[in-house]
């Protein structure tokens, strides 16, 4: 048996994530719950659903996270981590707050929580924030106590996160044809986000075109171009480029989109692109339909071979990089001096992110940050 870790003071994990459905008659009902209080009308979403209608209205979003969930339990278990995992969702069965009122029952008072989103920007942390502060909200309101949440700091440079996708960068380079490898262009996606958005993500002072979202984006592409250079003695040309871009066509969005920057590449003579989803934990719908339905499609019809790498997902490295990142956090909560693991320019991110930080439109309590109504 592994020696034991101290993981005090929290007594368990709970893997938080966006939710999506599991058969044709949740399509609408989720994008319901995604688009709460926007009063779009239900054919609207039955247009917007039929990326999932292709897949038989299943995303693979909840299937990869019951992977995870048992990656991080092996890891744990084979590491000396005696901490229990949960999963709740922020749209989708099993509910956020279902999964807190379930880990209260069972006697859970401070947990440390991990987001499967990697960047700073309101959607990808904020949200989650205020959708925990929800959830907390509603067992006060159920006379129940509510227990400490800690949100797990950004992980988009720890090397459990960027080495898999390094390794499958280098997979797809190989596995295109060997009369265009070298020339080969790479296209770096994430998910688009408004410019106001980008703008103003992270904390305060890191406000401004971009901000933290597009940064950080690029230091890790700079870091999976360096190691790549490393193993194949190439130095791909590369640039960040968006997908799944969604919204009102007035409100200008993080560009160039991927397929628009395919056509660009195959104008200019590129032999061939690798796309690399580095904005994503797993292959969800949006990398399933945007980048290996339609950009390939787009790709197809240039006559311009291209190959799509693979996400973390439940990568033996990144269950690591979870284990460590709690490690981590458990020994700062206690007062002890910690070695925060973390590569490239920007180095380790925040354990509370402060006010101002990722900001929405509208002020709406957000737990696990230093303005948390919930200490």
């Amino acid at each position: 048996m592994p020696e034991k870790l101290a993981t005090s003071p929290y007594d368990a994990l709970l893997l938080l994530s966006f939710g999506g459905p599991e058969g044709p008659d949740d399509v609408v009902p989720f994008l319901e719950n995604v688009t709460r209080g926007r009063g779009i009308p239900k054919e609207r979403l039955k247009e917007v659903g039929k990326h999932y209608f292709l897949f038989g209205g299943v995303s693979p979003i909840n299937e990869q996270n019951r992977v995870l969930l048992d990656a991080l339990r092996k890891d744990f278990a084979e590491h000396g981590v005696d901490l229990p995992v949960y999963w709740g969702n922020r749209n989708w069965a099993p509910y956020l707050t279902d999964t807190l009122r379930e880990m209260v029952t069972d006697g859970r008072r401070r947990i440390a929580v991990l987001a499967t989103s990697a960047y700073a920007s309101y959607s990808g942390c904020r949200q989650y924030r205020e959708n925990l502060a929800d959830a907390l909200a509603t067992l006060v309101d159920e006379g129940l106590e509510p227990p400490r949440v800690d949100k797990l700091r950004h992980y988009f440079n720890h090397p459990g996160f960027l080495r898999p996708m390094v390794d499958g960068v280098l997979a797809s380079l190989a596995d295109l044809p060997e009369d265009v490898r070298a020339g080969a262009h790479l296209a770096f996606t994430t998910h688009s986000i408004p410019d106001a958005s980008a703008d103003t993500s992270g904390p305060a002072e890191a406000h401004g075109e971009g901000g933290a979202y597009v940064a950080q984006h690029l230091d890790v592409a700079r870091l999976i171009v360096a190691d790549v250079r490393e193993e194949t003695g190439i130095e791909y040309p590369w640039r960040l480029v968006y997908q799944s871009r969604s919204g009102s066509p007035h409100t200008p969005w993080l560009e160039p989109d991927i397929c628009d920057h395919l056509e660009t590449l195959h104008g200019e003579g590129v032999p061939a692109v690798v796309m690399a989803p580095i904005g994503f934990v797993s292959d969800h719908m949006e990398v399933l339909y945007d980048l290996d339905t339609e950009a390939t499609a787009k790709a197809a019809e240039l006559g311009l071979p291209v190959r799509r790498s693979a996400t973390v997902g439940a990568d033996p490295r990144f269950a690591a990089a979870v284990r460590d990142l709690l490690l981590e956090r458990a020994a700062a909560e206690r007062g002890c001096a910690v070695e925060r693991c973390a590569l490239g320019a920007l180095g380790p991110s925040h354990d509370l992110c402060p006010v101002g930080c990722c900001p929405a439109r509208a002020p709406r309590p957000a737990a696990a940050g230093t303005d948390s109504p919930y200490v």
